[in-house]
């Protein structure tokens, strides 16, 4: 479990993990060293798994987003997923219950580059794409409730 300091190093490092440790220390009213502490066994348990940086995929040229649902043909489950793992576009697959087995998020150029993508996975699998308008909720941590 988590403690309240814990919790209090976790909201300040989503609010920005480039945070220096000593503005941490003073954001959470620790010692340098005792915070430092802390992170090390929050990394250790596996609560904090990295730091990351968050590109704006449309300035990196990736003008559209889809959500690509698959349904592999039967016992090709194995062979779309790793479809799916070398496609550098797929940024997040889940494997999911349902008559889906998979929903894909990816980012592409154009329509053009979307069939592109996907056309190796329907050899496989059907699918069900939707091109994505905007995102409602960003990707977010889950709550660090009690």
């Amino acid at each position: 479990m988590i403690d309240e300091t814990d919790r209090a190093i976790l909201h300040r490092l989503i609010l920005g993990a480039r945070v220096s440790l000593k503005e941490l220390a003073s954001a959470v009213r620790l010692s340098s060293p005792s915070t430092s502490e802390r992170l090390r066994r929050l990394e250790e348990r596996g609560v904090i798994r990295g730091y990351t940086v968050e590109l704006d995929p449309q300035r990196l040229g990736h003008a559209l987003q889809a959500i690509v649902r698959i349904r592999p043909l039967p016992g090709r489950l194995q062979a779309v997923q790793k479809l799916i793992e070398a496609i550098p576009e797929v940024v997040e697959c889940d494997k999911v219950t349902g008559e889906d087995c998979y929903v894909a998020r990816l980012f592409v150029r154009s329509m053009e580059h979307l069939d592109e993508v996907v056309e190796p996975i329907t050899q496989e699998a059907t699918t069900h794409t939707a091109i994505v308008k905007s995102q409602v909720v960003r990707r977010r941590p889950p709550p660090i409730g009690r």
